[in-house]
């Protein structure tokens, strides 16, 4: 665990802007210290945990610069970052948010539309923060959103729309304001502005955004830009000439030919790649974290007296199901909410059951080994 003595632990109700601090080291912290937490919550992914470390201490050491009143400017650096579905983007988000003990809020791009268009403006994204910070607006300017599925904003070409074009590029440019830094009129209540409604200001000069987005089909954009052949998907081993993950090699130019504009990139110059979980991973998720899945149905069931156990053909079945169907470690629940759903209807009932053991041929046969007191 990180040293109790800061501020931003997960232990204090203290936030690291409670109180003004000289001493930055003793509020924010090390690259390292961050990465710890982080392995506790998140699997493998050890490039994007890094790249993401020191992007959030720098973040804040450049809040404290301008408290201190330091000459030198640092730019704000947000972060995107690039990975199939399930690969651990939103939990990534959440896990910064919590360590830090900050305001967080996360949106789905694809539900945000321009201004005058049906849908959620870009500005209730801010509604989201200053609520997730009980209304205060100073705590909200130093907190983090999450947008997720940013890719689906990319506009059909790369050539500016002489239109306005609701399917995205006019939401890309609704972003670039509050990306970069602005002054929003914030409703607390959330919906559309209306007249002598009471607004809040939020100054997201301070606002820290990770938006995140598979970009399904950057991984051809790539081999073609690099005239590598044999490309399986993204996430997958494809290879460049020195043997190295093509992952490493995305550059904004892909990212332009998908969609995203120049513009928005700009504001987003921190990259970070996830990786499609192998089926290895997938059972460290099913196991490791502190609060892991088989976890959370063991103690559902030791409220019944019942002790559910996993053999390790099992885990690897329902690991080998989720990697099969592409589904990531975000389709591990719905996998094992099929796979318990009527052992945990009908054990709570049955008399005398000690033990229930989920092994290899429940997966396929749904009757797992049941261990009853004897009479």
């Amino acid at each position: 665990m990180i040293n109790s003595n800061y501020k931003y632990s997960r232990c204090s109700d203290e936030t690291m802007f409670d109180k003004p601090i000289m001493d930055v080291k003793s509020i924010i912290p090390a690259p390292k210290e961050i990465k710890k937490i982080l392995d506790e919550t998140v699997v493998g992914q050890e490039e994007a945990k890094k790249v993401l470390s020191v992007a959030v201490c720098d973040h804040y050491k450049r809040l404290y610069s301008v408290f201190l009143g330091s000459n030198t400017r640092i730019q704000k650096s947000n972060i995107l970052l690039l990975g199939p579905t399930g690969s651990g983007k939103t939990l990534l988000a959440k896990a910064l948010a919590d360590i830090l003990n900050v305001p967080f809020a996360m949106a789905d791009a694809t539900a945000l539309t321009e201004a005058g268009y049906v849908g959620e403006d870009v500005e209730s994204i801010l509604t989201r923060l200053l609520n997730s910070a009980d209304g205060d607006a100073s705590r909200a300017e130093h907190g983090i959103i999450f947008i997720d599925e940013i890719d689906k904003l990319g506009r059909k070409g790369e050539n500016p729309s002489i239109t306005r074009d609701v399917s995205g590029e006019g939401v890309q440019q609704a972003l670039l304001k509050i990306l970069e830094g602005t002054v929003a009129n914030v409703s607390p209540a959330g919906g559309r502005k209306k007249p002598n409604q009471e607004f809040v200001q939020i100054d997201t000069s301070n606002i820290l955004f990770i938006c995140g987005g598979a970009f399904e089909g950057i991984d051809k954009v790539v081999v073609e830009r690099t005239r590598v052949k044999n490309s399986f998907g993204f996430g997958s081993a494809e290879m460049n000439s020195s043997g190295n993950s093509l992952d490493n090699e995305i550059l904004s130019e892909d990212l332009v030919k998908m969609g995203m504009m120049p513009e928005l990139l700009g504001r987003l110059p921190i990259v970070a790649t996830l990786s499609r979980l192998t089926k290895q991973d997938l059972i460290r998720v099913l196991t490791e974290p502190s609060d892991s899945i088989v976890s959370q149905y063991k103690q559902l069931m030791a409220y019944d007296g019942i002790e559910l156990t996993f053999t390790d053909g099992a885990l690897e079945e329902i690991a080998d199901i989720a990697f099969k169907k592409n589904i990531g470690a975000r389709g591990l629940r719905s996998i094992m909410e099929k796979l318990l759903l009527d052992i945990r209807f009908e054990l709570p009932s049955e008399k005398g059951v000690e033990k229930c053991a989920i092994t290899k041929d429940t997966i396929k046969t749904g009757r797992p080994r049941v261990l009853r007191k004897v009479s």
